[in-house]
């Protein structure tokens, strides 16, 4: 899937930006493994604190005093900030927790996605369960890159 983000990404002329938080640049790392990657990728922002989606992305801090880090609503904002910071045209964002702990509200295993692009930007949460700190990261990162290659699928489609 990953050289098939790259090769879609350079056919439609989009550059790429990752925005992680409990992922630490897995999605970034996954995509510059591969050759040929600087035609494609643009920039990751690994912004693991509330200051650094603050300072590096732009994410308000009433988003995050009022709904968490871990939230559709700063993944979204994370996602906008990737895209306004760079030169990309298309961004993804994972926020969650990987564990070990959480909370009642919200669980280990919870990430919360966006994707932005030229047609908006989109949101999901996915509960991954408390598979274990590296299994969520990886499940993370592996549901990032789907949710990059879909979005390069439907701009191919347009």
């Amino acid at each position: 899937m990953r050289s098939d983000i790259l090769s879609r990404a350079q056919a439609l002329g989009v550059m790429i930006a990752t925005a992680e938080s409990c992922t630490a640049g897995m999605v970034s790392t996954a995509l510059t493994d591969l050759a040929g990657s600087s035609a494609v990728f643009e920039r990751g922002f690994v912004t693991y604190t509330n200051t650094a989606k603050i300072e590096m992305l732009g994410v308000g801090a009433q988003t995050l005093d009022t709904f968490g880090a871990v939230s559709e609503q700063v993944a979204e904002e994370m996602a906008r900030g990737a895209l306004a910071n760079s030169a990309a045209q298309l961004a993804v964002s994972v926020t969650g927790i990987a564990g070990p702990g959480g909370s009642e509200h919200k669980p280990e295993g919870r990430v919360c996605f966006g994707i932005a692009g030229s047609q908006g930007c989109s949101t999901q949460t996915v509960e991954f369960g408390a598979l274990g700190r590296n299994a969520v990261r990886t499940a993370a990162r592996d549901h990032a890159l789907m949710l990059l290659h879909n979005a390069l699928c439907a701009l191919a489609e347009k």
